[in-house]
């Protein structure tokens, strides 16, 4: 794991990892100025205790495998070696107590999370770890007043990343995997293999 003082916190199911996940945490690095990205797959979410995800250890691998020729991104185990349920808040202070030289936090996500951020289990204690960096979302435009409104410090947490919006999600590749359509251009090469070696989303 690498040394930083700057660093991006990109959490998520990660089921599959694909070339929206990479151009999101490649761009926060670049124009956030970070030290590096950590990708952290979901142990349980909560909100998701109802969606059946691919065992941890396949979804770690795809990441290890989606970010490998990349030296700033590295794979953080702290939610898949921990007991459920996982909450993000309880994630964050995890990470920085393991990385004390850190002195700015930046928690990557897509608009549509954020549109949902004051359902999450304590947001403003998330809010006073991190600065939450969006990559903006087809179809999903978050109205910025009134969830300041709900979550003040969100007026100082907010910063937009210059990502070109993403039309599709995890869930669109598995059922292309489902129906036997390609994921050539839409994941690293070495996730597909993976997925097709290990017989995942079938």
């Amino acid at each position: 794991m690498f040394h930083a003082s700057r660093l991006g916190v990109f959490g998520g199911s990660f089921d599959p990892p694909h070339y929206g996940h990479l151009a999101l945490a490649e761009t926060a690095r670049v124009q956030l100025a970070l030290d590096g990205v950590l990708f952290v797959p979901a142990g349980q979410p909560p909100h998701k205790r109802d969606h059946p995800m691919s065992p941890p250890e396949h979804r770690a691998a795809l990441v290890e495998t989606a970010i490998a020729d990349n030296p700033a991104f590295a794979l953080s185990r702290v939610d898949l070696d921990r007991p459920g349920p996982h909450f993000t808040v309880e994630m964050l202070r995890l990470l920085r107590a393991q990385f004390p030289g850190v002195s700015a936090w930046y928690f990557l996500m897509g608009e549509d999370s954020l549109c949902d951020l004051p359902k999450w289990y304590q947001a403003d204690a998330i809010l006073r770890q991190v600065t939450l960096a969006v990559m903006p979302r087809l179809g999903q435009r978050a109205d910025v007043a009134a969830l300041i409104a709900v979550l003040p410090p969100l007026a100082e947490r907010l910063v937009w990343l210059d990502v070109p919006p993403v039309d599709f999600a995890a869930t669109d590749l598995r059922r292309r995997v489902q129906e036997g359509l390609p994921l050539r251009y839409l994941v690293p090469p070495g996730v597909a293999d993976y997925i097709e070696q290990h017989c995942l989303y079938q």
